[in-house]
């Protein structure tokens, strides 16, 4: 490489990475005790400016799908549309959608560009989906994403070892963690819940927010 510079030959291009357009939300799912939550930050950043503080990144798709997603939000929605569409076209089959999107999210031209990820539950299963084709499932009902999920992941695994606290305590506290530690986090959550079994005529969880 040295060589090259004293020759005044150009250095080849690097990739940019795309850690930095992950920034500005923590997305935490916890499923314990026949209940599963899914709770996000409200915060959206540029650089170093918070331009939002109240942004709803969680949301619920249908009566039983919840989804929240990080990186830019305009690229999510895209996302969140196209998800929409494969539940429609596989009803009640939550991985095969995940996995139909993640497929197309990577071999499509116009879908690569997309950077955001996204979390996805319902009341058996949890997704991550990532536009390399990843498809990953918790093996503890827990997954984190985001630029504080990491923090959120580890203070949940943590309390979930607390046998008195329900999943959406350990969800709130958990972000809390994260909020304390990420720049990129506040505490303006939003929450959505669901029942792991429907209810006997109502087929519908119960979504609330919280701040």
């Amino acid at each position: 490489m040295l060589a090259a510079l004293r020759r005044g030959a150009a250095l080849p291009r690097r990739a940019l990475s795309t850690t930095t357009e992950m920034h500005g939300t923590t997305i935490l799912c916890v499923r314990r005790k026949g209940r599963v939550c899914l709770i996000g930050d409200g915060q959206v950043s540029m650089g170093s400016i918070v331009v939002k503080g109240n942004a709803k990144k969680v949301r619920r798709v249908g009566d039983d799908v919840l989804v929240g997603f990080a990186g830019s939000t305009a690229d999510a929605f895209s996302l969140l549309d196209r998800l929409e569409k494969k539940l429609e076209e596989h009803p009640g089959q939550l991985a095969r959608s995940c996995v139909e999107l993640a497929k197309a999210w990577r071999t499509d031209k116009y879908l690569r560009r997309l950077e955001a990820v996204l979390l996805v539950t319902d009341r058996t299963q949890t997704f991550e989906l990532t536009g390399t084709g990843d498809v990953l499932e918790p093996s503890d009902g827990i997954m984190g994403v985001g630029s504080g999920g990491h923090y959120a992941l580890a203070a949940a695994r943590a309390l979930a070892t607390v046998e008195d606290l329900e999943a959406r305590d350990i969800a709130t506290r958990a972000m809390a963690v994260a909020a304390d530690m990420c720049v990129y986090t506040n505490t303006n959550f939003i929450v959505e819940e669901l029942d792991e079994v429907a209810p006997e005529g109502d087929d519908k969880g119960k979504g609330e927010e919280g701040v």
